[in-house]
């Protein structure tokens, strides 16, 4: 099965070039340790939260976006091997790499592993992505939920949702994925994301599936759209992003 290295990044703004001239570099490198596919979103409605946003999540300033990205690998003893190389420090690897245009050391990153992949996942036009906190013991009822609410998304005009559950995750000495949504005892993370044609087609979807009946996580149990909700929405973390490079190998 698929597994995936999840990530957020602060970019300065003005580097968006550069970031994404680092990231192709990357992409023929990773291509090389195993990798089935590569994906950089751009932040482009990122909104800012009470409790936790995609800002914080990475101490973002002012003058940087936030990317969400991945790589995907065919499974977690590939994708361990690519990131045992990567770690070594090799010369040639480094070289590959370059200059780096973020600060690595607020870069968020894990790896996860699949729960759901529906959709056509040939091509992003427009990407909504998430951060979500969900309770380990909820496992089953994340799925469940997720089983219900991706086809909506995908009746209501999203091409792609994936959901990964968190499996090697890394604990940051400034920034992490357990900070980043303030994570509590006995919590693991969503890394997920819903893929749309364009912005348009998904700022219009959004609001028909809020308006779907089927879909009212605050309905009492029982009525109609009525469905448990496993994890705390305040401190779920969300934004648009426009894709800048998806490398398919």
């Amino acid at each position: 099965m698929t597994y995936i290295d999840g990530f957020l990044t602060p970019v300065p703004s003005a580097k968006r070039d550069a970031y994404r001239a680092h990231a192709l570099r990357g992409a023929e490198l990773f291509r090389g340790l195993g990798a089935v596919r590569m994906v950089e979103c751009w932040g482009d409605d990122v909104p800012q939260g009470k409790l936790t946003d995609m800002q914080r999540a990475v101490a973002a300033t002012a003058d940087e976006a936030v990317v969400f990205s991945w790589i995907a690998y065919p499974d977690k003893a590939t994708r361990d091997q690519a990131n045992q190389k990567l770690m070594s420090g090799d010369a040639d690897v480094m070289a590959a790499l370059g200059d780096i245009p973020f600060d690595g050391k607020r870069m968020v990153f894990s790896g996860f592993s699949q729960l759901l992949n529906i959709g056509d996942p040939s091509s992003i036009g427009y990407l909504d992505g998430y951060v979500i906190p969900v309770p380990q013991a909820k496992h089953p009822t994340y799925c469940a939920l997720a089983r219900v609410v991706d086809p909506i998304f995908i009746e209501h005009g999203a091409t792609w949702a994936v959901e990964n559950w968190g499996d090697d995750m890394m604990h940051g000495e400034h920034t992490d994925f357990y900070r980043a949504v303030a994570a509590e005892d006995g919590e693991n993370i969503v890394f997920s994301w819903v893929a749309w044609p364009d912005k348009a087609t998904r700022d219009a979807g959004n609001a028909k599936i809020f308006a779907d009946p089927r879909f009212d996580p605050g309905a009492p149990a029982g009525q109609p759209g009525s469905m448990e909700v496993p994890f705390d929405g305040k401190r779920m973390i969300m934004g648009g992003f426009t894709p800048i490079i998806d490398v398919q190998f």
